[in-house]
């Protein structure tokens, strides 16, 4: 690959041994601007996850199970080794590189300290250092030599999210973090999340993919706070909403030399966001390497939130029945493919009012390519579909006023007894999660195991979450709080979105999910304290024809069918005759 060959040539001129490429920005998102994808421009690895390490003789890449798969097919003939993740026998990132450079006298491993966190730099320094003392570089970047045709810099537009949407304004945000930062005795709070700025100002735009952002820093002190970010690139009315809540605007680029400026006694600057660079220019005697409030402020939703959730997803619902009953037609009929159908659903979305965006590349897939957890479909990869067998169906929305996630699993036609029982098992661990009460201050580890039991007891399981937090037109995956089996301690609050999504994947076979985006909501207060319970959002018919209802108990149908009789009741005065119909049909009873 030459690639790598230009690459090995450039560490022997700088008298490196090995260079790291993280999948990640200065900004440390979950999707990355194409300026700085350097790890799939030096791989030609695409998922969203993973960790190319090139020596002067190998190259290896660390991903996780959602993509073993995936990373297998696109790494043939590239000379680069899978590793997988939490796979007994997997060496660590360090590790493997000790072992590889174990040989080198005074070894050298390059980072670029931009795009890596100051929490890996450390990490990777002590373990790398234990591993016969070698180096780490943190002051150089390959790529600005390497990738002539590197994309630019985002430049989109930045504009005002309106406050019937917020329900609360950016000084009024502003001044809850401030009393936060008071109690805590913090003197200046540098904000690198993109979300957790785009939350705060109130402002959205357009520099990540299918997630409404704007590459910008802040900088929030008690009397003063200044948004990194190009003033040419905002409207009147978001610079007017600056100006309004004492926000400074100053160039992105600016914020190192403000942070080598800084001066007051202490910062905070989330280790495991702010990059490795920038956490050390900061001049103050106490550097804070917590967490910032902002996530756990954004997670609980206000009332105009909530009120936006749910008109978005009475539109979302909308477009998913009309996109429901066109499809196996359609797949009759002949002629449609993952991506075909992944374009239909689509447009029916993008004629819904609000429609902005998707909120993630759909998942479309048929059969074995359910089993892909993060499937994503390709003109190669591209299947037909058949009136038969399972279609795995993961796809959401970027509205004005919310964001959408949904997963379906539909049977297409005939189905094997396996696919059968499989789909029903699924379906009833959403419910049993779906139907889970909990006391106030539970985490989503200590529910996780609702969605599960059924699964467990055939010794069946899935390695990915259960559930995550989802934005307010904002990024479809957001934290603190997570449903999974590894131990996340955010508590549940009401108020918080969470979704719902258990699966079982079968290698070279199948996959089902299904997912529906919950609130957290009040459920009773007793002598014990306050409970909650979860309330699906998401409006759209659970698929009942591979369902075996023997398999469920006569709690689970009961919930299937109120969950129906609501979605149905909610929908279908938005519907035309014949959708109406497809939904009545859809939603019927279970006996």
């Amino acid at each position: 690959m030459q690639r790598l060959n230009d690459l090995r040539k450039l560490l022997r001129e700088e008298k490196m041994h090995a260079f790291i490429f993280p999948s990640t920005d200065p900004h440390h998102g979950e999707y990355v601007p194409d300026h700085w994808k350097g790890r799939e421009y030096v791989s030609g690895f695409n998922g969203s996850a993973g960790t190319v390490v090139v020596t002067l003789e190998e190259a290896a890449l660390w991903t996780d199970s959602r993509y073993f798969l995936a990373a297998e097919e696109q790494l043939q003939g590239t000379g680069i080794v899978l590793m997988k993740e939490r796979v007994e026998g997997t060496p660590s990132i360090t590790r493997w590189l000790g072992q590889k450079l174990c040989t080198v006298r005074g070894a050298v491993v390059g980072v670029d300290g931009m795009v890596n966190s100051a929490a890996t730099v450390k990490e990777w320094a002590e373990e790398l250092k234990r591993e016969g003392g070698i180096t780490l570089r943190t002051n150089f970047d390959p790529l600005q030599r390497l990738w002539k045709e590197r994309p630019p810099l985002p430049d989109g537009a930045i504009v005002a999210h309106p406050l019937a949407y917020a329900g609360e304004s950016c000084a009024d945000k502003l001044l809850r973090v401030r009393q936060w930062m008071k109690s805590n005795v913090i003197c200046g709070m540098l904000v690198s999340a993109l979300d957790d700025i785009a939350w705060l100002t109130n402002l959205r735009g357009s520099d990540v993919h299918c997630t409404p952002v704007f590459v910008a820093y802040m900088l929030v002190m008690p009397d003063k706070a200044v948004l990194f970010a190009d003033k040419h690139r905002m409207n009147q009315e978001a610079l007017r909403q600056m100006q309004q809540s004492g926000v400074e605007v100053e160039p992105y680029d600016s914020v190192g030399s403000a942070l080598a400026k800084y001066g007051e006694y202490n910062i905070l600057m989330d280790e495991g966001e702010t990059a490795y660079t920038l956490y050390n220019k900061a001049h103050c005697v106490e550097k804070r390497g917590g967490a910032s409030p902002i996530p756990m402020m954004k997670a609980v939703k206000n009332s105009a939130e909530i009120a936006g959730f749910r008109r978005a997803m009475l539109r979302d619902g909308v477009a998913m029945v009309r996109f429901l009953r066109w499809l196996k037609p359609a797949v009759q009929a002949g002629g449609q493919t993952e991506m075909s159908i992944d374009s239909q659903l689509t447009q029916f979305r993008a004629e819904q009012e609000g429609f902005k965006d998707l909120s993630f590349d759909t998942i479309a897939g048929y059969q074995a390519h359910g089993a892909i957890v993060h499937y994503e479909a390709t003109p190669e990869s591209d299947a037909p579909l058949k009136a038969e067998g399972l279609l795995l169906l993961d796809s959401g929305a970027q509205y004005a006023d919310g964001t959408t996630d949904i997963t379906r699993t539909i049977a297409l036609g005939p189905l094997t007894d396996e696919q059968r029982h499989v789909y029903t098992l699924v379906l009833k661990g959403h419910i049993q999660l779906a139907m889970a009460k909990f006391p106030e201050g539970a985490t989503g580890t200590q529910i996780d195991m609702m969605a599960r039991s059924a699964m467990w007891r055939e010794g069946m399981n899935y390695m990915h979450g259960t559930g995550h937090g989802v934005g307010s037109c904002l990024s479809v995956h957001e934290g603190p709080h997570q449903i999974r089996m590894e131990w996340r301690g955010a508590p549940l609050l009401s108020g918080m979105t969470v979704t719902n999504e258990p699966g079982l994947y079968l290698d070279h076979r199948f996959g089902v999910r299904i997912e529906n985006t919950m609130l957290v909501t009040p459920y009773m207060q007793t002598e014990f304290g306050r409970f909650l319970q979860l309330e699906p959002l998401t409006l759209c018919p659970i698929d009942l024809e591979p369902v075996n209802p023997d398999e469920l108990t006569i709690e689970e149908k009961g919930w299937l069918n109120g969950y129906h009789r609501h979605v149905y009741e909610t929908l279908a005065p938005c519907l035309q005759n014949d959708d109406r119909e497809w939904l009545r049909q859809a939603t019927r009873a279970l006996e």
